[in-house]
């Protein structure tokens, strides 16, 4: 789909090389394919409990008891 949009320059510039981008369609693209996948990894992250190390066994006294302090 086509849009017609205001880019701020600058700001394409430090992306596209960030992103290691040569055009003004890619580098918009790969920003927000970039965003979109972050969003998806954040809430991956946040829907598993284990994720920051905190399982289901945390709320298990005998593991606990073994647990290092």
């Amino acid at each position: 789909m086509k849009t017609m949009v205001d880019l701020d320059d600058d700001a394409l510039a430090l992306a596209a090389k960030e992103l290691g981008t040569a055009t003004k369609k890619d580098t918009v693209n790969a920003a927000l394919a970039f965003v979109a996948g972050r969003r998806r990894r954040i809430d991956a992250l946040l829907g598993d409990p284990s994720a920051f190390g905190v399982g289901a066994d945390i709320a298990d006294a005998e593991v606990m008891s073994r647990a290092r302090r």
